[in-house]
């Protein structure tokens, strides 16, 4: 089948909604490049390449490259308390390691520790589930009822009644 001559071409409208976490990754990229900081994976996964206990009190600050060349860098770490800091210098070779295993090839050489606070960390506080009515409960209930193992129940109990305790918003 061949097309009209003068048939013309239909656009699409629009493109959807785009996820916000690619459009702050594109818009913070360059300001983590120039901290040499790798689009700021190593910022974001801190906690996964050091561990919770350490990402609690340290925060990567950037990375000195010598010139001309991406590898083999210093880390600026900053943490948060004189112990902490020992810590850290003693675990060097081992959270180097880690780094350069997260980054897949030598990133890091060495770190220079600084001593200072740490920036404030959103809290975050988790809203209670409102009470769910008695038809709610006796639908759960029932949901609930097939389910054989004690364990699983009270979990599923938990789930259930978070997801139907959802305050919904219009």
């Amino acid at each position: 089948m061949t097309k009209h001559p003068k048939a013309k071409k239909v656009y699409k409208r629009g493109r959807g909604p785009k996820a916000l976490a690619a459009t702050v990754a594109r818009l913070t990229k360059p300001i983590f490049g120039k901290r040499g900081l790798a689009g700021g994976a190593i910022v974001n996964d801190w906690p996964l390449i050091a561990g919770d206990r350490l990402a609690a009190h340290s925060v990567p600050e950037k990375i000195n490259y010598p010139p001309s060349a991406r590898k083999a860098g210093t880390l600026h770490l900053r943490v948060d308390s004189g112990g902490m800091a020992m810590e850290i210098q003693h675990m060097g070779p081992v959270l180097i390691e880690r780094i350069n295993v997260f980054f897949g090839y030598k990133a890091v050489a060495g770190l220079k520790i600084i001593q200072a606070p740490l920036p404030r960390r959103p809290e975050y506080k988790s809203t209670e589930p409102r009470p769910l009515s008695a038809t709610q409960e006796k639908d759960l209930d029932e949901r609930l009822q097939s389910v054989d193992d004690p364990e699983l129940r009270a979990v599923l109990d938990i789930l259930g009644r978070k997801l139907l305790g959802k305050v919904k918003y219009r």
